[in-house]
């Protein structure tokens, strides 16, 4: 890494240049190496608090704000392709009786397994091949990481510790990042990686929202017809029946293993 007022050779993660003083920003080794900020000199001060760096332009590290809104993106187009596996799984290895449908062990095994592959390659792949998933580049925001590791393995660290990051709906990773001077969670500080902002063509982000809303449209589609017919299997295995959702009159219930939530209907007087 060199430093943005003299070009002085610096170790990657020095604060101050040891030549002319000059304050380094943070995250700055992250920008060169990734190619998104060239190491050349820059005229004007520079404060490692305020997250930025300049080469031919103003550029600045992710908000937490904007991370959430793109997380939010991102979950709702998750929610649909959730939506229809789960179906899928549940209809095939679980079973209707009456009103009620039965969820055994191997059917919920499978809704785990896929959700979490699903999860897991929307983020890997998106952002090793474009730098950001739907919801960042509607947001407008990208990953970026060290040219030391490829993107691919940059990608798949980033994304695999989200099960660390995610303990508590996210707050955990939250938590890091808003403590962080580069706003990094902690997939991000294992993964060499930074979320930056971008800014994206209008085409992208219309293909983006059209995307989402299809994803949206086919599993309000498609879900009531998986429903609707009976495909289970029932496996010599894990077939126990773990989880019961049904309705009895004015009340609905979800029971698992010997805890029941019951919610009765208002009646109008």
């Amino acid at each position: 890494m060199r430093c943005p007022n003299c070009e002085s050779q610096l170790s990657p993660y020095a604060k101050q240049c040891d030549r002319c003083g000059e304050d380094i920003p943070a995250g700055q080794h992250l920008l060169e190496e990734s190619g998104v900020v060239e190491p050349a000199p820059v005229a004007g001060p520079k404060s490692a608090a305020s997250g930025r760096a300049a080469n031919n332009g103003e550029y600045r590290f992710a908000s937490l704000g904007d991370r959430f809104m793109a997380f939010a993106v991102d979950t709702a187009l998750l929610f649909g392709l959730f939506a229809i596996v789960d179906a899928w799984a549940f209809m095939r290895w679980g079973s209707v009786e009456g009103a009620e449908l039965q969820l055994t062990t191997a059917a919920l095994l499978m809704a785990i397994t896929l959700n979490t592959t699903i999860l897991f390659l929307y983020g890997w792949l998106l952002e090793a091949a474009c730098g950001a998933t739907l919801g960042k580049a509607l947001v407008g925001i990208r990953v970026v990481g060290s040219d030391g590791r490829g993107m691919l393995s940059s990608c798949a660290v980033r994304n695999v510790l989200r099960v660390v990051d995610g303990i508590g709906f996210y707050l955990l990773g939250a938590l890091v990042a808003a403590c962080s001077g580069v706003r990094q969670r902690i997939g991000d500080m294992f993964a060499q990686t930074a979320v930056v902002e971008e800014s994206y063509g209008v085409g992208i982000r219309v293909s983006a929202v059209i995307v989402l809303l299809a994803t949206l449209a086919g599993a309000g589609y498609a879900v009531p017809r998986i429903c609707s017919v009976d495909r289970s299997v029932h496996s010599r295995h894990l077939n126990q029946v773990v989880v019961r959702v049904g309705k009895t009159g004015n009340s609905a219930y979800f029971r698992v293993a010997r805890y029941s939530v019951d919610v009765q209907a208002s009646t109008a007087p």
